[in-house]
């Protein structure tokens, strides 16, 4: 990742990408514009830690820097190629997995979070948003909803115990710790399995020299695999061993002048704010005639386009309808989706678009307390174009309040990247495979979508 030149604004929106921690992209480009590259540095940090290890089963190794505890894992090493294999680097059962949890530290005790509790959920909110990721100011910070949470932790086959946390034993029982796994069949190149998708390794600021996060990890995995369960995916915006593909994360304004008021984005020079945003509108009315929110019943349509359309890449998650409702079905401030269906909507559905959101809160910023960043999710165009499509996301994107609407240059996003005016960012996301080995991929190999 290139933190760019001191001395200089970036003149484009610039992040850093992560399939589950996505809004680090907008943090990111909001310190560096704003010329506090420290600070910058300090969030590159703080999301590595997050970032380093999932879907692991570490022992005491998993203590070394982050290259060697790797090289203890099932995964490919930097060194490796692969050509036409495609299978697991082991093979286990059950009867292998350790019966008993993992031991914590004294004062540290296991639980299965009830995510359905209301104020367990506000428990959860809480951590993640003190620990999860922020500058060292806490100037910015994620704000994963509740709603969202929920969403993210509640597919269908979603397992109470993949909700994994740690409390302190005391008459607080604070929650400090938490990590989770969720199901979700993948397809790599010719075979399909049962994995899980891993996400929100977060330890308390106040207990990281505990090394709870090993102790996590490990305590997921030896769960998943109970489950049996033995592959998984999961991303990061740094490189460990090793990528099976890697994809960069585009941005497109919506709210240019906002945008440069918090830092996201800088005027260019000799251009004046009102032809900057002139630059920036989106149009007025969706191009896609019949184009209309998504509805319960148009689930098992857009469910044969989702699956048509990845079944075009080489890493993708195959589609029930029960988890394609689940995952697109509009949920107000969480996730938008919208289907054409005929010139007047009421007919076949032909083609769909979606996107999430995922704010930051932003203090010192007197006029601007959150960063609203929609970000692309599944979409599959058969009558109209990709780049139709998308122009129809943006006017929707804009219309639902959002500063900037982002994107991975993966599936066929290349086609309408540059005539939609959306910017590169410094971020690159890089997708892992866990006990999985096979060919490298390139971008538009990529249909995996991680929040």
């Amino acid at each position: 990742m290139s933190s760019g030149d001191k001395s200089q604004k970036p003149t484009a929106p610039k992040g850093a990408a992560d399939g589950k921690m996505t809004a680090t992209e907008a943090l990111m480009a909001s310190l560096a514009g704003s010329g506090r590259m420290a600070e910058m540095q300090q969030l590159m940090r703080a999301m590595n830690l997050a970032q380093g290890g999932v879907a692991a089963n570490p022992d005491d190794s998993s203590n070394l820097p982050i290259h060697k505890f790797w090289q203890t894992q099932p995964v490919p090493q930097m060194a490796a190629e692969y050509t036409g294999e495609n299978e697991p680097f082991e093979t286990k059962t059950v009867a292998d997995v350790r019966p008993e949890p993992y031991a914590l530290v004294k004062g540290f005790a296991w639980e299965s979070l009830d995510i359905t509790n209301a104020a367990t959920m506000d428990e959860l909110y809480t951590l993640l948003f003190e620990n999860y990721v922020e500058d060292s100011s806490a100037t910015f910070r994620f704000d994963y909803s509740r709603e969202f949470l929920k969403w993210a932790l509640t597919p269908p086959g979603f397992l109470p115990q993949w909700h994994l946390a740690v409390r302190t034993t005391d008459a607080a029982k604070r929650l400090c710790a938490f990590i989770s796994a969720v199901p979700a069949r993948t397809r790599v190149y010719d075979k399909t399995f049962p994995a899980v998708e891993i996400n929100f390794l977060c330890v308390h600021k106040s207990l990281r020299s505990k090394r709870l996060a090993p102790v996590l990890i490990k305590e997921i995995t030896r769960r998943v695999n109970l489950e049996d369960i033995w592959q998984a995916s999961y991303t990061a915006g740094i490189v460990i061993p090793k990528p099976v593909g890697s994809c960069q994360y585009f941005h497109r304004s919506l709210q240019f002048q906002k945008l440069c008021e918090i830092g996201f984005t800088r005027l260019p020079d000799k251009i004046s704010m009102a032809v900057a945003r002139k630059n920036y509108a989106v149009s007025a009315e969706p191009a896609t005639p019949g184009v209309r929110p998504m509805v319960a019943a148009d689930v098992p349509a857009v469910t044969a386009l989702l699956n048509a359309e990845l079944s075009k890449r080489q890493l993708a998650q195959v589609f029930t309808d029960e988890e394609a409702g689940h995952w697109l079905l509009p949920r107000e401030g969480v996730v938008s989706a919208y289907v054409v269906a005929g010139a007047d909507g009421k007919g076949d559905v032909t083609d769909f678009f979606s996107f999430y959101s995922l704010p930051s809160s932003i203090t010192g910023v007197r006029k601007h307390t959150t960063l609203k960043a929609a970000y692309q999710y599944y979409h599959a165009a058969t009558t109209v174009s990709l780049q139709q499509l998308m122009a129809d996301a943006l006017h929707f994107a804009y219309k639902e309040g959002f500063d900037v609407f982002n994107a991975l240059k993966l599936m066929d996003n290349e086609s309408f990247l540059k005539e939609l005016k959306f910017k590169p960012g410094d971020g690159t996301l890089n997708y892992y495979l866990y006990n999985w080995k096979c060919a490298a991929m390139k971008e538009s190999d990529v249909g995996l979508i991680l929040l």
